[in-house]
């Protein structure tokens, strides 16, 4: 048993400074861990289904009137101090959301049945939970990664909840890395070693060639086996259509500019994003639907993939308990059981089937780019390309995927992303240039403000009080970098 790392390193969280631990952990989680603990008899099934619920909640500077020298706190406590303000009121239903399937799992396996659930939750929460003195919330998620870990697999995600399609691919590889230091801090680098699957924030996927291909290195990179992916954001590369077996796991092949390759297996998330799919348990009825489907020359059973805010809305907060704990009940034992990605891939394995036995898919919009774009030609001539095709085809874009079409996380941000641009650069010249150990406070501190200021809600809303705050933290960071370094 290895030393536990410290989860608060001078009032900020681990983020750094122990990569040696951390990919010596990642290394030597090559074995399955979960297929030897199902129970899952899956010889008999017809079909599967899988949930993963997404936990989040930004730090904003709000711990004052001042928005210049406001504490940065999370914006639970700030809901939790002014319930008057909008749906405030559902603060503390959040912070029960939060711990609750610690209450479900073992209550659900003490009734010997076989609970299953994914568990995405960003670093920002998960810092500013214990910043509130919210332990009861790490209690029962401790519960569950120590006692039931076959029951509750965890999923890695960016620490900061940053965009991939536009946010610079080396601070997105370096929220990858923060969120594996802080995890295997609070659950320990055993759990870590368990985390197989990656939850991208905002379920977006870059398609701009260099930035998917960077995407799926970092994952690689990091120790990530499969990656979550909305249907819409991929396509067969042969058609350019949406993917025929949605509910098959694929290869994610991105290509770059220079004809590199990188692949990751990807499990396609159906549908849209709505919360009702998950708090309905929507999955569980469309896979009795299905029967088993041909891969790689065997008959498997199919899997239904859906993810959603596990705290946010009216569904969630108040349907999905009840459904939750009703349909695992009804399918535990059955031949459309509830499991989690990871067991289900492994016996996939144990029939001989390969990742190479995937069919393959790309990002959105590339048949079209490779089309007219041979790798090689170089980077002035590829911004040409896709300039070009932006105007002669309508809906092609090289802005990146998320969970619905209609957002784009780069047109409109501008007055943001400049400033988030400009801190990145500083970062990299005045850190990671000039050689700065990452156990070094002053890279920690750095590190801490340039992720925090990349969070995606800064961008959602694209006006008001969010973009303030996401600027606001733009120039502490600028600040930090031109005082410390």
């Amino acid at each position: 048993m290895s030393e536990p790392l410290p989860e608060i390193v001078d009032g900020l969280p681990n983020l750094c400074g122990h990569e040696a631990l951390i990919q010596a952990a990642l290394q030597n989680s090559q074995e399955p861990l979960y297929l030897g603990q199902s129970g899952v008899d899956f010889e008999r099934i017809e079909s599967a289904f899988a949930i993963a619920l997404h936990m989040h909640q930004p730090l904003i500077p709000a711990g004052g009137e001042n928005l210049q020298s406001a504490e940065i706190i999370s914006n639970l406590q700030y809901m939790m101090e002014h319930p008057g303000i909008g749906d405030n009121h559902n603060a503390p239903v959040f912070h029960w959301c939060y711990k609750r399937m610690g209450e479900f799992i073992p209550q659900l396996e003490h009734e010997g049945r076989q609970p299953r659930t994914g568990l995405d939750y960003s670093g920002t929460l998960l810092y500013g939970l214990r910043k509130m003195g919210l332990d009861d919330v790490f209690d029962a998620l401790k519960r569950l990664a120590h006692d039931f870990p076959y029951a509750a697999e965890w999923l890695g995600t960016a620490w900061g909840h940053a965009v991939a399609p536009s946010t610079p691919v080396q601070d997105f590889r370096l929220n990858v890395r923060a969120w594996q230091h802080h995890f295997a801090a609070i659950f320990g680098l055993e759990t870590l070693a368990r985390v197989r699957g990656f939850s991208p924030p905002e379920m977006a996927l870059p398609n701009h060639p260099d930035v998917a291909y960077e995407f799926v290195r970092t994952l690689r990179d990091c120790g990530y086996r499969w990656v979550l992916v909305q249907e819409h954001t991929v396509e067969q590369p042969e058609t350019g259509h949406f993917p025929v077996h949605k509910h098959l796991p694929h290869r994610l092949v991105c290509r770059n500019c220079q004809g590199e390759t990188a692949e990751i297996i990807a499990i396609l998330k159906t549908q849209g994003s709505d919360t009702k799919l998950v708090a309905q348990m929507q999955p569980y009825y469309e896979a009795q639907g299905l029967t088993r489907q041909e891969l790689a020359g065997r008959k498997v059973p199919p899997l239904v993939t859906q993810i959603a805010d596990g705290e946010n809305g009216g569904v969630m907060m108040n349907e999905f308990p009840p459904k939750y704990l009703e349909v695992v009940r009804a399918c535990s034992g059955t031949r459309t059981p509830i499991v989690n990605v990871s067991e289900y891939l492994e016996y996939l394995f144990s029939l001989g089937i390969t990742e190479h036995d995937l069919p393959v898919l790309q990002p959105r919009h590339q048949k079209l780019l490779w089309e007219h774009f041979q790798p090689g030609d170089g980077h002035e001539r590829l911004a040409q390309v896709i300039e070009r095709l932006r105007h002669q085809h309508h809906g092609f874009h090289m802005e990146g995927g998320s969970w619905t079409n209609d957002i784009s996380w780069v047109r409109g941000y501008e007055s943001l992303l400049k400033p988030m641009d400009e801190v990145s650069a500083l970062f990299y010249e005045k850190v990671i240039e000039a050689g700065v150990p990452t156990s070094d406070p002053r890279y920690r501190n750095a590190l801490f403000h340039l992720l925090v200021c990349q969070t995606s809600c800064f961008r959602y809303w694209g006006q008001g009080i969010w973009v303030d705050y996401g600027r606001e933290l733009c120039r502490r960071a600028r600040e930090i970098l031109e005082r410390d370094f």
